[in-house]
């Protein structure tokens, strides 16, 4: 791709990019449909059930099946939802969950684009996939949406400040905020050594961000039957459905480029295996950690998610800082 990055735009270039985002969203498709299908099976796993298994081989298909079924369903929208607001939110949630990925270097030759601001372009789009779920609450006219989603807009905030201090340990390490650049200078070692204060920090408000277990408060069925979709249905539920998986492989990426070493091996040794294998292997390794603590923890209380945000996690985000930068003076 940087051939291509570094020529002027032109008609082959704009169809080499463009064929180049639509292979990308079917990768993503793919992996959200497996990603379902392996959420499913591990959940089975753990708590002793054999998990899809009729649909296809091994119930390989069965996502497959349920996406059709989203599709074919009947499209409902409240008589007195705000039609506009309500017709967009998915489409707000899910473009900023795929945008990112135009940043995210996969390896040193596979990426979209390179920017010095990569990390800072990464924080401030995902955020906006919030103001879709908060559309999506408020025009439902749903109390029941309109809680989920005021929930999602205050836990974001709460997490959104310890995850970006933790990321600019790393930044302080690498002397850059360009994605590729932050790679290279882990070439000798992971962030993650070095960085391990902050990686715990990052790595559990990267779990809020997605409103994964136990920190899942925005569709917690029990108390709000599902949050700021409770309204949604077929396609449009569908696209709710995507923008959130889209945004855990997006999020496994980031933790992969940060703190894992991107495409890089665990050990100089193993260098002849390609570097996209090194970092899906990384990747898939993020996303099954939600999976497991699915099947693991309860939901905590909404007092107890805002507290451990404000008194635990913020605090130690900072002391991270300040031990980064007695290192980086010292050493």
């Amino acid at each position: 791709m940087d051939f291509f990055l570094n020529q002027e735009l032109n008609l082959i270039n704009f169809l080499v990019f463009f064929l180049s985002a639509l292979a990308l969203l079917f990768i993503v498709l793919f992996f959200v449909m497996y990603a379902i299908y392996g959420q499913r099976k591990i959940l089975g796993w753990m708590q002793g059930r054999i998990g899809p298994n009729r649909v296809g081989p091994y119930g390989l298909f069965q996502t497959a099946a349920d996406v059709l079924k989203l599709l074919l369903k009947e499209d409902v929208i409240p008589a007195k939802a705000d039609r506009s607001l309500f017709l967009i939110a998915p489409i707000v949630a899910f473009a900023p969950a795929f945008a990112v990925l135009a940043v995210m270097p996969f390896t040193d030759r596979i990426h979209f684009a390179d920017i010095g601001v990569g990390l800072l372009y990464y924080i401030g789009i995902s955020s906006i996939s919030t103001i879709g779920v908060l559309m999506g609450g408020w025009a439902s006219n749903n109390k029941w949406a309109l809680i989920g989603a005021m929930r999602a807009v205050a836990q974001m905030i709460s997490y959104e400040l310890p995850l970006v201090i933790a990321a600019l340990g790393v930044v302080l390490m690498a002397g850059s905020i360009n994605l590729i650049d932050i790679v290279h200078a882990q070439q000798n070692m992971w962030n993650i050594i070095p960085q391990f204060l902050g990686f715990v920090v990052f790595f559990i408000a990267s779990i809020s961000e997605l409103n994964r277990t136990p920190f899942d408060l925005t569709e917690a069925e029990s108390e709000l039957i599902a949050g700021y979709q409770t309204e949604y249905s077929g396609f449009r539920f569908a696209f709710f459905m995507l923008a959130e998986y889209t945004y855990l492989f997006a999020m496994g990426a980031l933790v992969t480029v940060l703190y894992l070493g991107g495409w890089y091996p665990p050990l100089p040794i193993l260098g002849f295996i390609p570097g996209w294998i090194w970092f899906l292997v990384k990747l898939l390794l993020y996303v099954f950690m939600p999976f497991w603590f699915q099947a693991t923890f309860p939901r905590v209380r909404v007092d107890q998610l805002m507290e451990f945000a404000w008194k635990v996690l913020l605090p130690l985000s900072l002391l991270n800082i300040v031990l980064t930068a007695f290192i980086k003076a010292v050493f």
